[in-house]
């Protein structure tokens, strides 16, 4: 019903964005992936939309690239994957990453995500690995890659209470060839001089 938003980036909270576009304000329900790609006050942001109606009332779910909007549709179709669920991978893994752990039978990197567990892990797995793009280039995940590093700091600076949201914003700029050790040390320094 509504493709997509084109506005003003009003807030950014932990979970949603407000979109003012013509003197109206929508409520975004979005992924951290997405987020990380906003800027507060940014004039005219694209943003692709898909509209759930519920008994309880209609909500917007929104990304900043097609390609997350579309894997988000394919996650929804899952049998016992509602929006939240969705959202919570698409902020965990990145749309390559979760179409890489379905190709590869990977359950374990889905289980990362908050509210996967091994049967719905493997639930997205059955029903998705026929729908995904396979002709899409995905690069495979090297063990030593300095990205795990990125990954590894993130989960350590949730894991002391910071929101996904806040950890990735402190820790984007810093090196990632760096220890994770080190990582954490700067991103807790970044983070206290908020």
């Amino acid at each position: 019903m509504i493709d997509f938003i084109m506005g003003d980036v009003v807030s950014i909270k932990d979970d949603y964005i407000l979109l003012q576009n013509n003197g109206i304000g929508y409520k975004i329900n979005t992924s951290v992936n997405t987020m990380m790609n906003l800027e507060l006050g940014k004039k005219e942001q694209l943003i692709y939309t898909q509209l759930i109606v519920r008994e309880d009332g209609l909500y917007l779910y929104g990304f900043s690239t097609e390609e997350e909007m579309e894997m988000f549709k394919l996650l929804i179709m899952v049998t016992k994957v509602g929006p939240k669920v969705a959202l919570g991978i698409l902020s965990s893994l990145s749309t390559n990453q979760i179409q890489l752990a379905i190709m590869n039978n990977n359950i374990d990197k889905l289980c990362k995500a908050p509210g996967v567990g091994r049967k719905t892990a493997e639930r997205i797995i059955l029903e998705l690995k026929d729908r995904i793009n396979k002709e899409i280039l995905i690069e495979e995940e090297v063990e030593d890659n300095p990205n795990n590093n990125y990954q590894e700091t993130v989960q350590a600076l949730m894991n002391l209470g910071y929101t996904r949201y806040e950890v990735d914003k402190a820790v984007r700029s810093l090196d990632k060839s760096i220890s994770v050790e080190d990582m954490i040390r700067e991103g807790l320094r970044v983070l206290s001089k908020h």
